[in-house]
């Protein structure tokens, strides 16, 4: 443990266990997401390209076996989540996890969780502006224009809705959340429609032949499902959002069990039972990266109009996880820029009470995705994503951390866990660390992209240490002005 978490304990064991620290950069916030806010956005945020875009590419190379991978990834998933909602209850805040971080890891851990989880989102921003244009690209209207360009647009008009005000944004969130669950529940109730009167799809019958008579739920082996792991994790990144919105709720303590409790009955319906019905209506092998798997079998049963449909809706929802992106990063950024770990600039914030400064920030690192997209469109999407899911597994980690040591200080009377509880600590979190670190490996197996993702991970460390370096006496100013009580 750090020093800065050493003198935290020893804070909280002089003044017992009824105080519990602040973070500074929760000041000035509105408190204007309602209930129904933050349950859809808790699920809405996980509802995006990963799984519109992502599981069409993966049913392509694992074959219906990526069912149960989505299963497994999803169970651990639930388990970070729940543990969030722990620390949630204890300290609602809007820097989430990074505060978490400041005050059972110290500055240092601070430091890190904030700064991969802005990797995370900014990489995912770039994924969801590929993601755009893609979908933008199914339209004959739009295939002369540039994927870049249309990458750009997307990323212009959503940095313009981001800085409206947090209640428009949970507005946004929730309907931009409603159509994609209506939409996915559509399909659901379609492909099973399909299924019962054994319909033709593609020029084939739908059911357990499509399975069996190309290949088998393993068509190429166990290899390519472990691959796609990683890929699959990335589709749940947005879950911990639930976090961050919890600080901009006038009743967390009510909100938020009931939105983490809903994440594993909804991650098993709309993401297993939708792999499970795509498997079941056409055979991996006629699924492409390049075309959301809805939009292939709609197109397939002869409706073209229903694939121009699901594709505005996938287009929307790419939108939605850039919105999301954009908002969590601009909080987190706050939180770090109070504490000195961060530009000074991203601790601003507009008369909406919206932080602008991290906003504009990780905008900045989208542009960037632009370029990509000019550079190398056909590998802009696969090529952010598996960098994206290192910031995604490091954020988890850090949170499962977070919460051992939490667990540690309450057993020893520091702290008083709130009765929504992470059951099994501390087997749970080492499990999910586990899994989570194991991978991270598999992406070494992937020589085009996972492996050299991989060695970007000593690249990104010696930036981190450098970084700190040049940080660390800013910091350090920002600890000794900060009022007693504050975290860190």
């Amino acid at each position: 443990m750090s020093k800065d978490a050493v003198k935290s304990a020893q804070t909280g064991s002089r003044t017992g266990a009824a105080t519990t620290p602040v973070d500074a950069g929760d000041a000035g916030y509105s408190k204007d997401l309602k209930a129904r806010h933050v349950n859809m956005i808790a699920i809405g945020g996980a509802i995006g390209t990963g799984l519109f875009l992502g599981a069409g590419g993966r049913l392509h190379d694992a074959g219906p076996a990526l069912a149960l991978a989505y299963l497994v990834c999803g169970v651990f998933a639930f388990f970070v989540v729940r543990a969030l909602g722990e620390l949630v209850l204890y300290r609602p805040s809007s820097g989430s996890f990074v505060s978490y971080a400041r005050e059972f890891l110290g500055e240092k851990g601070a430091y890190v969780a904030g700064w991969m989880y802005f990797l995370n989102w900014s990489t995912t921003g770039i994924a969801d502006i590929t993601a755009i244009a893609l979908y933008t690209h199914y339209w004959s209207l739009f295939t002369d224009i540039p994927q870049w360009t249309l990458a750009l647009i997307a990323l212009a008009v959503v940095l313009a809705v981001n800085l409206i005000s947090v209640k428009y944004f949970g507005e946004m969130e929730f309907w931009f959340a409603i159509i994609k669950v209506a939409t996915l529940v559509g399909f659901m109730l379609i492909g099973i429609f399909l299924l019962a009167t054994r319909h033709e799809v593609g020029g084939g019958t739908p059911g357990l032949g499509v399975i069996t008579d190309n290949g088998g739920v393993l068509p190429h082996g166990l290899m390519p499902v472990v691959l796609v792991m990683q890929g699959v994790i990335f589709a749940y990144a947005a879950l911990e959002l639930v976090g961050v919105a919890a600080g901009e709720t006038a009743e967390p303590e009510k909100v938020v069990p009931r939105a983490v409790n809903s994440i594993m009955w909804r991650v098993g319906l709309f993401y297993v039972g939708s792999v499970v019905l795509l498997a079941l209506l056409l055979p991996g092998s006629v699924y492409s990266a390049d075309e959301s798997p809805f939009v292939t079998v709609l197109s397939k049963i002869g409706v073209p109009a229903a694939g121009d449909v699901m594709n505005l809706v996938v287009l929307t929802a790419a939108m939605s996880s850039l919105n999301s992106g954009l908002y969590s990063t601009g909080r987190i950024l706050r939180s770090m820029a109070m504490a000195g770990s961060a530009p000074k600039f991203t601790a601003r914030m507009n008369r909406s009470q919206v932080p602008y400064g991290g906003i504009l920030l990780t905008c900045a690192v989208c542009v960037l995705g632009v370029g990509l997209n000019y550079l190398m469109p056909s590998r802009a999407f696969e090529i952010v994503l598996n960098i994206a899911a290192l910031g995604v597994i490091s954020t988890w980690v850090i949170i499962m951390v977070c919460h051992l040591v939490f667990v540690r200080r309450a057993r020893a009377d520091l702290l008083v866990r709130p009765s929504f509880r992470l059951a099994g600590s501390p087997a749970t979190e080492i499990t999910t660390i586990a899994f989570l670190l194991a991978c991270l490996g598999m992406m070494w197996n992937d020589p085009e992209v996972g492996r050299r993702t991989l060695l970007l991970i000593p690249v990104i460390a010696v930036l981190l240490v450098g970084g700190w370096f040049g940080i660390r006496r800013r910091v350090a100013r920002a600890a000794d002005q900060e009022p007693a009580g504050s975290t860190g």
